[in-house]
């Protein structure tokens, strides 16, 4: 009686361990199912914001505006001016002919120029456009004593505390005269510094005339002086034929040194979202992706609830969280522009005569739309969670996981070597790394290299390429490949997950075929039949003789036989009955005699 009751516990056990990984498995499936729903929600969102007429209407008008040189000469345009007098001569040719279309190609009036300006017959110039001077004091920085007589004027780089706030030159104009900003749009980031908001500041005239005599008498009165640091000049436009914005800002840097650094930004925005019925698709997209963002907060609060402390020793229980803050960061940025586009975009429509400010709108648009990017990066990284059904997916996850200590060693080891090397040579020390980076690619100027330093620089490419590529490279590899080869390993001898959802895929897809009698049930008999034929095959695939095999079959019959009398529910969760894999035939074939004499004890006790 206490060995059936035993026995009877022992399959309840059974019984409820298949159930509770059943359970398992489902619920995998389903969360599964749902957040690839998610998913594919998130990329039409983030895909949905953007179309290939952004490309083209970004490509249009930066050549318009970069690439078109000054008139008689054809290597003068904005990305080649290097002086003072090439900025005015951009100013007064390609700026002015690029923002100013009177008439068709036939000369044909088309237009009341009074209303608006329309750049290449499309694309309508909102409000005028404004230029904008940032300069810095006199005496910002202090001459050596030796230089003195020389120089008694020292003009340093921008920086808040540097700027200049008086007035200079006229005085007559706003152009002469410091104002402070109104605007809430972000601060510049330039190659030189970061430059605020005010200054300087000029728009435009309606009339191409006008403006021309006015860039001239800037130009003959010196508006851009020796403290000068750097000039912006932006304007927007609007295409209704792809209902796109394109905001566009110019500048023009003034280093310490002399000479101009020039930048530019486009940034093609749909500022008007919902306008077409694709357009509430995306509307409707963006309902589902909250609902989404609400269920999978309520269950990650009732799993802190229920786990606590235990719920943040899990690294996909941090991914969760950073992916659910972001989605929360999203959803503001794009609350807020909504808001912002509802409050601001009629009174800038409304102003033609004043410099309509884009830009704040624009940049918030970005905003929003690089932690979407972030969001469904990391979106797909959480995909990992749920590789388990793959078995080379599943090899990887253990590659990485199990040398992620070597690998953070190494990474140390790297970088010491790695920023040695990173010398000032290189303008600024972050190019210096951007660039070793690029000669690790295979990415480099050898003779330019060599221009700088034909002594130092080809020791210091050969030595770089010998340690950085050569070793250290070489070991990282070899981290990679030893790791794998332990995996590997473990996995032939079956140390491979319990849990693979595959498995159960592929079960579940065999079942609904044969519910359906799509497909005709099997036996068990027949299973086992065609599993231990199928093992036998595949040992003869590996070198095993036919008598190994025999031997080998018959082991596990007489273990099958001991098995149900002998099995203890004891060792039944670790131990899985009437296991054979084509390492056991050496185990088997090997040590036959043996099993015999103690099995032939067993079964005459």
């Amino acid at each position: 009686m206490a060995e059936a009751s035993r026995w009877h516990r022992g399959g309840a056990s059974k019984h409820k361990l298949h159930y509770r990984k059943e359970v398992e498995i489902t619920t995998t499936l389903q969360e599964l199912l749902l957040y690839f729903i998610f998913l594919i929600n998130l990329c039409i969102l983030t895909f949905g914001m953007v179309n290939p007429h952004m490309y083209y209407l970004n490509k249009v008008m930066s050549s318009l505006f970069l690439d078109t040189s000054v008139p008689g000469e054809e290597r003068t345009n904005f990305k080649s001016i290097r002086s003072i007098t090439d900025f005015w001569k951009f100013m007064e040719g390609p700026l002015l002919e690029g923002l100013y279309w009177d008439s068709w190609y036939n000369n044909q009036q088309l237009y009341n120029l009074k209303n608006s300006s329309r750049i290449y017959y499309e694309n309508i110039l909102l409000g005028v456009p404004r230029v904008r001077q940032l300069k810095v004091r006199n005496n910002t920085c202090k001459v050596y004593s030796s230089f003195q007589s020389l120089m008694s004027e020292c003009y340093g780089k921008y920086t808040s505390a540097n700027e200049d706030l008086s007035n200079f030159g006229l005085q007559i104009n706003t152009e002469w005269r410091y104002s402070t900003s109104n605007t809430n749009s972000p601060w510049h980031w330039g190659f030189l510094g970061v430059y605020r908001n005010g200054g300087y500041i000029f728009t435009l005239s309606k009339s191409k005339s006008e403006t021309k005599n006015k860039f001239i008498d800037l130009r003959l009165n010196s508006w851009i002086t020796r403290g000068t640091r750097v000039i912006f000049i932006d304007f927007s436009l609007y295409n209704a034929n792809v209902n796109l914005f394109c905001i566009i800002r110019l500048v023009a840097e003034f280093p310490a040194t002399g000479g101009i650094l020039t930048s530019w930004q486009f940034y093609s925005v749909k500022l008007l979202r919902y306008v077409s019925y694709y357009d509430y698709f995306i509307a409707s997209c963006e309902i589902t992706f909250c609902i989404f963002l609400f269920v999978f907060t309520t269950q990650e609060v009732k799993k802190i609830k229920e786990f606590k402390s235990a719920y943040f020793k899990s690294i996909w229980n941090w991914l969760e969280l950073l992916l659910l803050l972001l989605c929360f960061v999203a959803v503001s940025f794009n609350t807020y522009c909504n808001v912002q586009i509802f409050l601001l975009l009629g009174e800038l429509l409304e102003s033609t005569e004043q410099y309509s400010d884009f830009y704040f709108l624009a940049c918030w648009h970005i905003y929003y739309n690089n932690i979407i990017a972030i969001t469904i990066f990391f979106a797909w990284i959480k995909i990992f969670k749920f590789i388990s059904f793959n078995k080379t997916m599943s090899q990887l996850s253990s590659t990485l996981s199990r040398c992620i200590k070597d690998i953070v060693g190494f990474a140390i080891m790297f970088f010491i070597i790695f920023f040695a090397y990173a010398i000032d040579d290189f303008s600024t020390f972050q190019n210096s790394i951007f660039a070793q980076f690029r000669i690790v690619l295979g990415d480099f100027n050898f003779a330019g290299i060599q221009q700088a330093n034909p002594i130092l620089g080809p020791i210091y490419f050969i030595t770089f390429i010998f340690f950085v590529f050569f070793v250290l490279l070489n070991m990282f590899l070899a981290i990679i490949n030893d790791t794998y080869s332990e995996v590997k390993a473990d996995y032939s001898i079956g140390r491979r997950p319990d849990f693979e959802l595959g498995k159960m895929i592929k079960q579940s897809y065999k079942n609904v075929l044969e519910k359906f009698r799509l497909k005709k049930a099997r036996k068990d008999e027949d299973k086992k039949t065609k599993g231990s034929g199928d093992l036998a095959e595949q040992a003869r695939r590996e070198g095993f003789d036919e008598n190994e095999i025999q031997k080998a079959e018959q082991m596990k019959k007489w273990k099958e036989r001991l098995e149900k009398k002998y099995y203890s529910t004891e060792i039944q969760d670790d131990y899985q009955p009437g296991l054979l894999t084509l390492p056991s035939f050496v185990l088997f074939t090997g040590t036959t005699t043996k099993y015999k004499m103690r099995f032939s004890e067993c079964l005459t006790k």
